[in-house]
């Protein structure tokens, strides 16, 4: 087993030589970045002028546990006032849609230096899974300069890969041409429309992969191996958001867990509750602050996804800390019956090892003072009758919808739809249960 190429990459961009140890060399230059960065910011952002005038030297971790987070509301709120550069240095901005109620979307934005950061970070991470001559087909938005697609092309052009950028998946049949035509032996995608893909694949085509990337949205262990099962190949998984750069995290060989980036980002899992910073394998949310970011840094920014640091080495041989993955992301539970959570996290674990099912929307409204879950299904079968009663089985066997419909807390409703040629799932943005009871 390889060990990940970003240990050596990681090395290289703090100077490491090899003759101090290699976790006191990291963590020295990760709080000198801090240092650097509290001053920049304090210096050039409206407003990290305001939000960290209470804050002073940091020498230690622990004093840079003291500082304020920084929230998406704080973003929506003023953008703007982020910014540490003239607006003419930005050269991309990405909006990020919010269906809050306070109805403002989220704007990011980057630089030209910040955007070769991730083409870097892509490069390095995307040579675990490809060589020079693979062959690879991105089903990720790629149209725009900078888009993520645009920005993964650089990067695999870089490590001598043939790139196709097809965009995200409306037509499986279609994509699955491509693949066989021009003899594509690696993929990038959203995890969902992979899983579809696969189930499209008829069993004697001629389809070799050799590797896949899930990439933009949660994979859960079902997806994943449901894909592995279908194209017999490695499947990875990789952690990220815009507000990071895009990447955060890539699996290495040993599938079990992102190693990060950690040049460029620092990362912390705090208690949801207390907001005290957690010791590794603790269960929390995750914090991260840029390091090496101009345009637009963020210090101590809370995503929202629940997850660890693995507090046991990685099989490749790495010292580099792993994330696990995400169990759960903070906005995407849905309260059922008052007391109980349900994710789409769940909801994917349960139903995609049903072959029949391509994808599937999940709508939570009130009825009759009870809280009804209804799920529209998308397959292919012309006659799926049976299909919407296995389907219903299937959750009820879950003892939390169970549970809530012993007690009349919880209506469940499962509704059938014709195959159609555009996904539910635009591919762009996350999946998540649709919440209208309050509207």
């Amino acid at each position: 087993m390889k060990i990940t190429p970003l240990d050596r990459w990681i090395k290289e961009k703090i100077g490491y030589k090899g003759k101090k140890d290699f976790k006191s060399e990291l963590d020295n230059y990760i709080l000198n970045k801090l240092h650097q960065n509290i001053k920049y910011v304090k210096e050039n952002s409206i407003f990290y002028k305001n939000h960290l005038k209470n804050t002073n030297k940091i020498s230690s971790f622990k004093d840079f546990e003291k500082i304020p987070f920084t929230t998406d509301l704080d973003i929506r709120k003023n953008p703007g006032h982020f910014l540490c550069v003239s607006p003419s240095h930005i050269s991309r901005i990405v909006t990020l849609r919010t269906s809050g109620t306070t109805g403002e979307n989220k704007r990011i934005f980057f630089t030209k230096e910040d955007q070769e950061l991730t083409i870097d970070f892509f490069k390095i991470g995307m040579s675990t899974l490809v060589e020079e001559k693979d062959k690879v087909l991105i089903l990720l938005p790629g149209e725009r300069e900078g888009s993520v697609g645009d920005l993964l092309g650089k990067a695999l052009k870089r490590l001598g890969v043939k790139v196709y950028i097809y965009g995200p998946v409306h037509n499986s049949e279609k994509v699955l041409e491509i693949i066989k035509n021009r003899k594509i032996n690696s993929l990038v995608g959203i995890p969902i429309q992979i899983l579809s893909l696969s189930r499209y694949k008829k069993s004697k085509e001629e389809i070799k992969l050799k590797s896949i990337l899930l990439s933009t949205d949660y994979a859960s262990n079902t997806v994943i191996k449901e894909i592995e099962k279908t194209f017999n190949c490695k499947v990875f998984d990789h952690y990220g958001m815009t507000e990071m750069g895009l990447g955060g995290g890539v699996e290495c060989e040993a599938l079990k867990g992102y190693h990060l980036r950690e040049a460029d980002l620092y990362f912390e899992i705090i208690d949801p509750i207390t907001k005290e910073k957690l010791p590794n394998g603790k269960w929390g949310e995750v914090v991260f602050t840029t390091l090496t970011r101009k345009g637009m840094p963020l210090i101590r920014y809370k995503t929202g996804d629940i997850s660890r640091i693995i507090n046991t080495p990685c099989l490749c041989g790495t010292y580099l800390r792993r994330l696990d993955k995400i169990i759960f992301r903070k906005k995407e539970g849905v309260l059922l019956g008052d007391i109980e959570i349900l994710t789409i996290g769940e909801l994917d674990d349960i139903l995609f090892s049903i072959n029949e099912l391509m994808d599937f929307k999940a709508v939570v409204t009130k009825e009759e003072e009870k809280d009804c879950l209804t799920i529209y299904i998308d397959t292919k079968l012309t006659r799926y009758k049976e299909l919407l009663v296995h389907i219903y089985n299937r959750l009820y066997e879950f003892d939390l919808i169970k549970e809530l419909i012993k007690r009349r807390k919880l209506t469940l409703k499962i509704k059938g739809r014709m195959r159609k040629e555009n996904y539910f799932n635009n591919g762009i943005q996350k999946r998540k249960i649709i919440d209208k009871r309050n509207k």
